[in-house]
């Protein structure tokens, strides 16, 4: 069968593609098993022109539903995802080194042809490279050290000191606020959001404000400074990070998977942590080639996990544990190769991740993997911290999508102010500190909505099948049939539906945040 052949050998373009970019994103010129970039190219390009003539032949007419929907998959991935590469260039490796031209006129380029693309690359790269490159006295820091060091330090003055020391990335993001900064230049033209939730587009915004609204009901009342937000919401990272070295990093992440049935050695999940110039300042992860069914049983794919920790603690464990939280998703996908790839919706993917890192934050896990607790209205200080930021962050892109003319430093200072009691400070772009904002506008929607569907599973699971915070060797061999398996095979919104029993509701986010606040909440756990 036509489309058959055609699948196949897109499996192989895919496949290749997966590796070319690994090796790229880890600053390799070879693959894993040493195949040079430069021949491969050249049959990445073949085998795309080998795809798009046999994908041009097929009459979708005159195909069952399922594999009209697989052609027209095929078709938007070639498109999309699967452009033909140009030879592999030692300038533009090094380029990745060097410091990028940041004293260029916003203004200008966004009138330039495909200008919005260019400003976009071009911020991006200048974010990436000021993130990592911050001045502290006599230290180069990076901004996750930063953020880090801002929850373990006690001396406020200290702490004002290190938020400061973000402003180039600000700056970098802001300029000076003006009309003409590169952020203001972007958001004032049309751009194409990222990902897609799924849910009725009315309902987001009122959910994301009562998350918002919970959050100042369980906290004091008292206006805090920016720089002070990461100590108040960092005390168990504070008091459990010295139980996580920079060295156990890897060997916490592996313990806690094998006890819940996934071994990442068993299922080749790859990782690329330490620090390197010119690394994506952004964790994510990714394929290095996908799960695929060969001669009667499933080959398994390579999933690689891309971040860069300097140090430990918890606050990087739990990122580990998320970006892990993916790799064991991708790895249980098992659907034919157009449908193998991440799912429809990234709140559901971001959910997935996002099922056992949130353990952290559990008294019962921190005295099993850590030997030492704090109490749970700490800890659910630390959990909601940063996704009640997200959620910030979300309504932020809303509020400057619909108004693009605002003032960027006021829509942040009225919103903290009001919901996350932060004292304004209008003078600082503070909120220009997420890559996504610039490299995928409108993706900070998709942790936020995704703390919404992470929560409503992770109820739904301890009703179905138990908690997983104390282990549960059954759990992957449970939840990857039911979440996992599908990649594109069904829509998102209604393969979590049918898990929920339900529609989605913010309901469980809101019932666990508010154990904040409860007169057990020192001794209940999940």
């Amino acid at each position: 069968m036509a489309l058959a052949a055609a699948e196949s050998v897109y499996a192989d373009l895919r496949g290749l593609r997966d590796g070319l970019d690994v090796a790229a994103a880890s600053g390799r010129t070879v693959l894993t098993d040493a195949r040079p970039f430069a021949t491969l190219v050249d049959v990445h390009n073949g085998l795309r022109t080998d795809v798009s003539r046999r994908l041009a032949g097929i009459d979708s007419v005159s195909l069952r539903p399922d594999d009209a929907r697989a052609l027209g998959v095929m078709r938007r991935a070639l498109g999309r995802d699967l452009d033909s590469l140009p030879p592999p260039s030692t300038a533009a490796a090094k380029s990745a080194l060097t410091r990028p031209d940041c004293a260029y006129d916003a203004t200008t380029i966004a009138r330039l042809v495909n200008g919005l693309d260019s400003l976009r690359k071009r911020l991006y790269a200048c974010y990436g490279w000021s993130q990592s490159h911050l001045i502290l006295g006599r230290d180069t820091l990076d901004r996750l050290s930063i953020l880090g060091a801002l929850g373990r330090e006690d001396d406020a003055g200290r702490r004002r000191r290190l938020f400061l020391a973000l402003e180039p990335v600000w700056r970098t993001v802001n300029g000076d606020n003006g009309s003409g900064s590169p952020y203001r230049q972007l958001i004032a033209h049309p751009i194409a959001q990222s990902g897609g939730s799924g849910l009725p587009p009315d309902s987001v915004e009122p959910w994301l404000l009562a998350i918002l609204t919970t959050w100042r009901r369980v906290n004091s009342d008292t206006l805090i400074e920016p720089w002070d937000w990461y100590h108040v919401t960092g005390r168990a990272n504070r008091a459990l990070s010295p139980h996580v070295p920079r060295e156990r990093l890897t060997e916490l992440n592996a313990g806690v998977y094998r006890t819940l049935g996934a071994n990442v050695d068993s299922l080749h999940i790859r990782y690329d942590l330490d620090p390197r110039e010119g690394k994506t300042p952004v964790a994510y992860t990714t394929f290095g080639a996908r799960p695929r069914f060969v001669n009667g049983r499933w080959r398994l794919g390579d999933p690689w996990v891309f971040a860069t920790y300097r140090t430990g603690g918890l606050d990087n464990l739990n990122e580990l544990l998320h970006e892990t939280g993916h790799a064991v998703h991708i790895a249980a996908i098992r659907t034919r190769p157009a449908f193998a790839d991440w799912p429809d919706s990234d709140p559901f993917t971001e959910a997935l991740a996002d099922l056992i890192a949130l353990d952290v934050y559990e008294p019962s896990w921190q005295q099993r993997w850590l030997g030492d607790s704090v109490p749970l209205a700490d800890g659910l200080r630390g959990r909601y911290g940063g996704i009640v930021l997200d959620v910030a962050w979300a309504v932020f892109e809303l509020r400057m999508t619909a108004h693009p003319k605002a003032d960027p430093n006021a829509v942040w200072s009225e919103l903290t102010r009001d919901y996350l009691r932060i004292r304004p400070h209008p003078e600082l772009s503070w909120w220009a500190m997420r890559g996504q904002l610039i490299d995928a506008p409108g993706y900070m929607m998709n942790y936020a909505v995704g703390a919404i569907f992470s929560a409503a599973i992770r109820a739904r699971t301890r009703e179905l099948h138990g908690a997983t915070s104390a282990g549960d060797s059954t759990w992957y061999g449970w939840i990857a049939p039911r979440l996992f398996r599908y990649g594109l095979e069904r829509p998102s919104r209604e393969v979590i539906e049918e898990f929920l029993g339900g529609p989605v509701s913010p309901r469980a986010l809101l019932e666990d945040m508010k154990r904040m606040a409860a007169p057990s909440a020192s001794s209940r756990t999940q």
